[in-house]
């Protein structure tokens, strides 16, 4: 089965650094990220009130001001993944937030997008942080599930594969899985591969066949039929309307 490889933004070289240029202090920059952490989404939509672009201090990464405001954005999705795994997020969830903003950020075509991708991903996080706050924290066997399922999403998982990896009975984590998520496992499954082709559909060209065919789902026609029934929208409409923003609502706030 044919797979996307995943790809890495990396700053090789830099240009030189100016001597006057200002850079911003550490610690507001630090404020910023703990409010993220700490799902303060008020002191967030505060702190993002001045654009991300108009900021003091941000240094010099590329001749091209595009460029380098991409380069930040890169920069902050990567600090604040990090900020907030250590928080609690899990892992994959972290990244599957960071790659999506910075795939977003890298189609983008002006300074003003990159900019609003920066604060809506900064929001995107804390509103998440804010859901986690108030959750109790997933059991180890509950999250060993997400991680797996998150790994797999290109294959038909199964409940089989949940226990071998826990080592559990199949019926004792579906009542876990249940009772930590307020999901059962073929639904949570499921609303990942839907969230999956949506970035497919939103930053590949691939055909909606390969699509359905490399998230494992039965066939296009079942696909099809889950991915309406989910957003309202078919899979071929939502790519022709650049509806990128019709999960994130349902994700992340």
């Amino acid at each position: 089965m044919p797979q996307e490889k995943n790809k890495q933004i990396s700053i090789v070289k830099y240009l030189p650094r100016q001597p006057e240029l200002i850079h911003a202090p550490y610690m507001p920059e630090m404020d910023f990220y703990m409010a993220v952490k700490a799902g303060d989404v008020r002191k967030v939509n505060e702190l993002c009130e001045e654009p991300f672009h108009a900021k003091e201090g941000l240094g010099l990464l590329s001749a091209s001001p595009l460029q380098n405001m991409k380069y930040h954005l890169v920069i902050s999705a990567a600090l604040i993944a990090r900020m907030c795994i250590e928080g609690g997020m899990p892992m994959s969830e972290a990244y599957s937030i960071s790659d999506y903003y910075i795939k977003a950020g890298d189609a983008a075509q002006d300074i003003e997008t990159v900019s609003e991708l920066h604060d809506e991903m900064s929001l995107s996080y804390t509103s998440r942080m804010r859901q986690l706050s108030r959750q109790k924290l997933h059991s180890r066997p509950v999250s060993e599930c997400i991680d797996y399922i998150l790994e797999h999403l290109d294959t038909r998982i199964k409940m089989e594969d949940l226990s071998r990896n826990t080592g559990l009975s199949g019926a004792y984590i579906s009542r876990l899985f249940k009772e930590e998520t307020g999901t059962t496992v073929t639904e949570y499954i499921l609303q990942r591969k839907l969230e999956t082709a949506c970035n497919m559909l939103d930053f590949s060209s691939y055909p909606i066949t390969w699509i359905a065919s490399t998230l494992a789902f039965p066939s296009e026609s079942y696909f099809c039929k889950v991915f309406k029934a989910e957003f309202g929208i078919s899979p071929g409409k939502y790519r022709k309307e650049g509806a990128v923003h019709l999960k994130e609502d349902r994700q992340y706030t």
